[in-house]
């Protein structure tokens, strides 16, 4: 018993240490990451022109922090169910939406018309953003239960 209390505070620590960390990546993202539209959006964005960039640097930013944040999901989700196969089964989902993704943002940056900035920015949110561990999670949980 006293094992099993001991190893649900090791999880609970575990799973506060990677929620941090996703905090942290919020709180540098200025200095970690290339990405001209974090201040464009803060703006009122709807009308205005989108901002110059190079486009390979913000891929690679984009890349980057949609890696980041999709290992230390990749963690909650093992510490919260402790089962490989549901973390590889993620990983697969993450990569798969990291490609329409990106796919989709690049085509809106440079063929939409200016009013598919509110668009744009959805898209941009689900690459930056971890999301999908808030999806997965429940999802995960709800096919474990019903198993």
């Amino acid at each position: 018993m006293l094992q099993k209390i001991l190893n649900n505070k090791i999880r609970v620590l575990q799973f506060l240490f990677l929620v941090a960390l996703l905090v942290l990546v919020r709180a540098f993202e200025n200095e970690l990451f290339y990405d001209p539209f974090l201040d464009f959006f803060k703006k009122d964005f709807a009308k205005l022109r989108l901002p110059s960039f190079n486009s390979t640097k913000l891929f690679l930013g984009l890349f980057f922090r949609y890696t980041l944040n999709t290992a230390i999901s990749l963690g909650i989700i093992y510490v919260l169910f402790k089962d490989v196969t549901m973390v590889k089964f993620a990983f697969a989902l993450y990569y798969f939406f990291f490609m329409i993704l990106m796919a989709a943002f690049f085509y809106i940056v440079y063929y939409a018309n200016e009013n598919s900035n509110w668009i744009l920015f959805y898209v941009r949110r689900f690459l930056i953003q971890p999301i999908f561990v808030l999806l997965f999670v429940p999802g995960f949980y709800y096919q474990k239960q019903n198993k």
